[in-house]
């Protein structure tokens, strides 16, 4: 069956939608949004949340590009917008047809690349021994509590896989030196972190 890989711009909470959908659809769209707008390149994708998701309060000052693939037989039933230079073409899909559109999505949802504003905080669980934590303050106590227990870590990775599948292109580039966690050290309890979550078989993989 042949397939078009598309892409979309999204911010943190709607990824958490995503995440809780088993990253396989997007959301329902609100009220006063009518149209759901996946584009055909990935450098338009990567514009918009550059852009714009970074300096968006709603969008928790992240943009994350997304990729899917989806049915050619469906998407040809829509008709391709140009709406500036040869990049930047939409697909416009109604509200009431977006769930027809989840359901020709083939595979996952994956997320591509990230990007951050200053006032990222990240998501923050409500349990474990990250719980009421940002973003920056997870991944140093992650790291302190790996020397004496990666027992724990390996628990607290089970338990809030949700908070690591968000935050974690976060963790790969932001510079954690001025807390006391070098590049190195961020690098390290990054692959622990990720062996822990090899380790409880969780289906989802982590962003690339």
């Amino acid at each position: 069956m042949a397939f078009m890989t598309l892409f979309r711009p999204i911010g943190l909470h709607e990824l958490g939608l995503i995440w809780d959908a088993g990253m396989r659809e997007f959301p329902p769209r609100l009220p006063h949004q009518p149209i759901f707008y996946p584009v055909a390149k990935a450098s338009y994708a990567r514009q918009i949340a550059q852009e714009w998701n970074v300096s968006d309060a709603n969008s928790a000052f992240a943009g994350l590009v997304t990729s899917f693939d989806v049915d050619a037989d469906f998407l040809s039933n829509f008709v391709p917008h140009k709406v500036g230079s040869s990049e930047h073409v939409e697909y416009w899909i109604p509200a009431n047809v977006l769930g027809e559109f989840n359901a020709a999505i083939r595979g996952t949802i994956r997320v591509q690349e990230g990007f951050f504003g200053k006032d990222f905080a990240g998501h923050i669980p409500d349990y474990g021994i990250l719980k009421g934590k940002d973003a920056v303050t997870q991944l140093i106590t992650l790291h302190r509590v790996w020397e004496y227990s990666n027992f724990d870590v390996n628990c607290e990775v089970s338990a809030n896989r949700k908070t690591i599948f968000l935050n974690w292109l976060f963790w790969s580039q932001h510079d954690f030196s001025i807390f006391g966690v070098n590049h190195n050290e961020r690098d390290i309890i990054r692959r622990r972190i990720k062996e822990c979550w090899k380790f409880n078989r969780i289906e989802i993989s982590l962003p690339a």
